[in-house]
C-alpha cells in the first residue's frame, strides 16, 4: 500500500502547499487535515497551538505517513520540534524553505514578513533569515486580518482589498524588494497582496519552496513514490465541512473525498 504524505493546518491554508505537492509530485498520495473547527491560530498561546498540532498528528498517524507536513507557520513556529522529537519519520515545517528562497531571490538583503500574530510574535521567520544572512534587514507585521477572510472564501472582495490596504499597504515606505507571505493562507490574497505591495517587491510563498523541500527529501531517502497510478486523496477537516470543500475544489480544481472530523474541545474566545 502506497505510503501517504501528511499536511495539516489550521484550515484551508495549507491546501496550497497541498496544490504544489500534487502538481511536482503528482505520484504522491496526500492525507490532509484541516483544523477548521478552531482556526485561527494566530492569537492562541503558543501551548494551545502545540496540543493542537499533537492531536492533529496523533489523529494523522492511523494512515501510516512516510512525512508529516506542519503547513501552518504558527504551528511550524512552536511546534515543529516538539513533533519531531515525537516521530520517526521526517516532519518539516514551512518557516525554514520560505526564509532560505527570501535570501536566495532579495538582491538588496530588505526583507519583509507578514504573518499571523503567533507567528510573528514567535520571531521565527527572523531568526531563520539571520541565520542564513546576519545582515539582512527583516520588517514584519502580522495581518490578523487575512486568514478569517480566507476561511471564508472571501478572496478579492472591497471588504478585502480595503483589510489587505490597511494592514500591509505602509509597508511600501520600507523599500523591500522582497515580501514573504508568512503564512500559507496568504497565497489566496496574492493578487491583492501584490497590487498593494507593487511589481517591484518579490513575493515569496512558503507553499512552493515546502514542496520543494517534500519532493528533495524523499527523493534523499528513496522514499518517492514510483507507480503509475494516480493516486486518491484524502481530506479531513474538523469544522463545517461545505465552506472547506468549496474552497479545496476551486483552489485544487478538482472533486475531493472530504471527512469531517469532531473535536470534543472548546474554541476561542
Amino acid at each position: 500500500m502506497q505510503q501517504p504524505i501528511a499536511i495539516l493546518d489550521s484550515g484551508v491554508g495549507g491546501l496550497t502547499v497541498a496544490r504544489e505537492v500534487m502538481r511536482q509530485l503528482p505520484r504522491e498520495k496526500i492525507i490532509y487535515f484541516g483544523d477548521t473547527e478552531r482556526t485561527p491560530y494566530g492569537p492562541r498561546p503558543a501551548e494551545e497551538v502545540v496540543r493542537f498540532t499533537r492531536e492533529i498528528v496523533d489523529y494523522l498517524v492511523q494512515f501510516g505517513p512516510k512525512m508529516i507536513v506542519i503547513a501552518c507557520n504558527t504551528a511550524t513556529a512552536v511546534a515543529l520540534e516538539d513533533i519531531r522529537s515525537r516521530l520517526n519519520i521526517p516532519v518539516i515545517g514551512v518557516i525554514n524553505p520560505g526564509a532560505r528562497a527570501a535570501i536566495g531571490r532579495s538582491t538588496t538583503g530588505q526583507i519583509g514578513v507578514i504573518g499571523t500574530e503567533g507567528t510573528i510574535r514567535s520571531g521565527a521567520y527572523e531568526q531563520a533569515l539571520r541565520q542564513l544572512n546576519p545582515h539582512v534587514r527583516v520588517i514584519s507585521e502580522a495581518c490578523p486580518l487575512f486568514v478569517p477572510l480566507v476561511e471564508q472564501g472571501n478572496f478579492r472582495s472591497n471588504e478585502t482589498r480595503e483589510a489587505v490596504y490597511q494592514s500591509i499597504g505602509h509597508m511600501r515606505s520600507y523599500s523591500l524588494d522582497t515580501l514573504i507571505l508568512g503564512c500559507t493562507h496568504y497565497p489566496f490574497l496574492v493578487d491583492l497582496i501584490s497590487e498593494v505591495m507593487g511589481p517591484q517587491v518579490m513575493l515569496i510563498s512558503s507553499a512552493d519552496e515546502t514542496a520543494r523541500e517534500i519532493s528533495a527529501i524523499l527523493h534523499n531517502e528513496g522514499k518517492l513514490s514510483r507507480g503509475d497510478e494516480l493516486p486518491v486523496h484524502q481530506f479531513f477537516c474538523s469544522g463545517q465541512p461545505t465552506m472547506f470543500k468549496s474552497i479545496a475544489q476551486q483552489w485544487l480544481g478538482e472533486q475531493i473525498e472530504l471527512t469531517p472530523v469532531v473535536w470534543q474541545v472548546p474554541k476561542i474566545g
